[in-house]
């Protein structure tokens, strides 16, 4: 890495820069950034995608595959965490001397010269991004803003605002968050995850405590007060100097929602605001999990000194974003969802939601396991979670880039539930032919996972429409 520990938006603006791995979903983010800033832009990724298309059409030159000769005269290079050691371009930028930079460090810098708010947590970090941002839109604020996944009202997952403020989310799966220093955050819950990089709870509750001290003097932190992960957390804390706005149901709470009503395809609650009702919060996404994202944006759209009324409507307009419990299609009264859930909790409320969508119909789902270390760590909770599902095909576990670990299969998981709710089908194309045949009128098909699982959508839907 760079012995530089800092660069100016203006020191930027005079480099050509090169990013391996460009086409992941945060390289893409900042990569577009500093195109619309006018930054001399070059990357690589391993093979086409419409994230890739979109950057060339701003302006980046783009390669496809990972080679030496992709550096050109590019004179510093941004890695994605998800780039080995061995890869060609790495290599020669490490022999040309050049300045390699982690992706949460260019972010960091993006971030810098403006009021930033950084949106953490175990799970809920895409959505509530997303939601910040389309608020304070709405506000007329014009934020920039960097998401780990696609708004589907913009259909893109990061943007150079015209306004003072950075909206982005900071992912704790390897600490890198750390380096984003913002004015203020939101923290939607703690609870362990990514099991290959902490090795215990308390690993993860300090990495956040470190988190929540790397908030500038004087910020903000919105905390949800209803989670046990995040009171841990804020036992911890010893700053004075940090205003600290607690959300969720609870009374104790400074913004609070009730009187909750879940539809099938919306939810919505009234708001307060220390004991003032506020107005409601209507939203086009279901679920209680949504009404709670939805209110983690509110509040730190009202640090921001948004117009609450215009932070309402604008969250009243937010219709997901792409991943999230998205509907791809529906044929023959058969609803095909796809959501990246890939935690245990985050499988239990996809599915309660899905139910709730399904009312009388059955929910079928595919999951595919993300990671051996996350299966073989909860592998029990993901049979309960997955018990709530009408029936379940399990494939293989998406490896991402780990090493298989012996023992450890989508077999525990399947093991520890009931063979009548469970099939083991590591072949995709089986588990499409094999869904399609069970579904009826009524049913909710959901793949689920943080893998290729999502590819599915389509040949299922196409499946459906030939029978």
């Amino acid at each position: 890495m760079s012995t530089q520990t800092n660069y100016s938006l203006t020191d930027l603006a005079k480099l050509k820069i090169h990013f391996i791995g460009v086409g992941g979903a945060g390289m893409s983010g900042i990569a577009r950034i500093m195109l619309a800033k006018g930054f001399s832009i070059s990357g690589s990724d391993k093979s086409e995608s419409a994230m890739l298309t979109s950057l060339k059409a701003l302006g980046a030159e783009i390669f496809i595959g990972h080679a030496s000769q992709n550096l050109g005269d590019a004179q510093m290079v941004i890695i994605s965490s998800a780039i080995n050691e061995s890869n060609a371009e790495l290599l020669a930028a490490k022999a040309k001397g050049l300045p390699i930079i982690a992706r949460a460090t260019a972010l960091a810098w993006l971030m810098s010269e403006s009021t930033s708010v950084a949106i953490a947590g175990t799970h809920g970090k895409t959505t509530t991004t997303a939601m910040l941002t389309v608020a304070l839109q709405s506000a007329g604020l014009d934020p920039s803003f960097a998401i780990g996944g696609t708004i589907n009202t913009a259909g893109t997952n990061a943007h150079s605002g015209t306004g003072t403020i950075f909206v982005a989310e900071a992912d704790e799966s390897d600490g890198s968050f750390l380096a984003y220093k913002p004015t203020g955050a939101i923290v939607t819950n703690i609870e362990l995850d990514h099991v290959d990089h902490f090795p215990n709870e308390d690993a993860v509750f300090a990495v956040f405590e470190q988190f929540v001290s790397s908030i500038k003097q004087g910020g903000f932190l919105v905390a949800c007060g209803d989670d046990a992960g995040v009171n841990n957390l804020l036992k911890r804390i010893k700053r004075t100097d940090l205003q600290i706005y607690l959300y969720g149901k609870g009374t104790s709470n400074d913004f609070r929602i009730d009187k909750i009503h879940l539809a099938p395809k919306g939810s919505s609650s009234v708001v307060s605001s220390t004991g003032r009702k506020v107005g409601e919060l209507n939203l086009a996404v279901a679920g209680e999990h949504n009404l709670l994202n939805g209110l983690a944006a509110f509040a730190a759209a009202s640090a921001l000194g948004a117009a609450e009324t215009k932070v309402l409507d604008g969250l009243a307009s937010f219709t997901g974003t792409k991943r999230r419990f998205e509907l791809k299609g529906e044929v023959d009264g058969v609803k095909v969802i796809d959501d990246y859930g890939h935690h245990p909790t985050e499988v239990n409320v996809t599915l309660t939601t899905a139910k709730n969508l399904a009312q009388a119909g059955r929910v079928i789902v595919i999951f595919q396991p993300h990671r051996y270390s996350r299966t073989a760590a909860f592998a029990t909770q993901f049979s309960t979670s997955l018990a709530l599902a009408d029936f379940t095909y399990l494939l293989e576990v998406y490896a991402a880039s780990e090493k298989p670990l012996p023992g450890v299969s989508s077999l525990l998981i399947a093991k520890a539930m009931n063979p009548q709710q469970v099939k083991f089908e590591p072949s995709m194309i089986e588990v499409v032919n094999e869904v399609v045949a069970m579904a009826k009128s009524g049913d909710v098909i959901l793949t689920l996972g943080a893998g290729d699982v999502s590819s599915l959508g389509e040949p299922i839907l196409q499946a459906l429409a030939n029978r």
